[in-house]
């Protein structure tokens, strides 16, 4: 990759020089999460250009953490981790876990992309939990200054939630009305469904099964089940 060498005789500056140009490690963990298409790592990742994360995943494809694979007669690429970007987990996991434990609650989810917490909501779903006909949920945050304040999730037994920004006509059986810092402080362990309510950022309406089982159809994620993990306070900062 085009880095300038630290020049320190040190295993984790070089591994610095792989990994830490902007964007690196996040492209290899969204692979990990199962991502494989272009527009798939993109939406999954976030604020990135198509122009830079092509860079990058190039620049990863020449590292050997990347192997590009097109099917001609699909017309489609994919992209999977090479045996070296396994042999990575170990540390980005030890990197998380250091960071749900060490980096405070509301700096670690104070920035976080409206648009990306609701494309990772669609994956994290859990439609088995789910009653067996179309449930469509609705997300609403009182954010100010969100390209997008509403959002409707459509979830069909046996297939992926699609995820809409426009009403898409269908009866809705769930009211959300949140933060965004309060839904993904729930999604990432760093608060729960029960204090986002007490304290007046989760307002749940509609379907009481769907509202009473709202901790199982939208479990925590892996890395909100650790020990020592900083919460967010009771009352937040203004």
């Amino acid at each position: 990759m085009p880095q300038k060498p630290y020049g320190m005789l040190c295993p984790i500056a070089k591994a610095c020089e792989i990994l830490v140009p902007r964007w690196s490690i996040q492209i290899l963990t969204e692979l990990w999460s199962g991502s494989t298409r272009f527009n798939d790592i993109r939406r999954g990742i976030g604020s990135i250009s198509p122009g830079l994360l092509s860079k990058r995943l190039k620049e990863l494809e020449a590292a050997g953490l990347v192997e590009r694979i097109e099917d001609k007669a699909a017309g489609t690429v994919d992209y999977i981790r090479t045996d070296k970007a396994i042999a990575l987990e170990p540390a980005l996991n030890a990197l998380a876990v250091w960071a749900q434990r060490y980096i405070e609650a509301e700096i670690a989810l104070c920035d976080t992309n409206l648009s990306t917490l609701m494309w990772k909501i669609r994956r994290w779903i859990d439609v088995t939990e789910m009653p067996d006909r179309r449930v469509v949920i609705r997300f609403h945050f009182s954010d100010d200054d969100l390209p997008y304040d509403t959002y409707w999730m459509v979830i069909q037994p046996d297939a992926l939630p699609e995820l809409c920004t426009s009403d898409p006509g269908c009866d809705v059986d769930l009211y959300i009305e949140t933060e965004v810092i309060s839904l993904a402080g729930i999604l990432i362990g760093r608060s729960t469904i029960a204090r986002e309510t007490d304290r007046g950022s989760l307002f749940v309406s509609g379907d009481a099964r769907l509202a009473r089982t709202m901790d199982r159809w939208l479990p925590v994620g892996d890395y909100g089940r650790i020990d020592g993990i900083a919460t967010l306070p009771t009352k937040r900062r203004a």
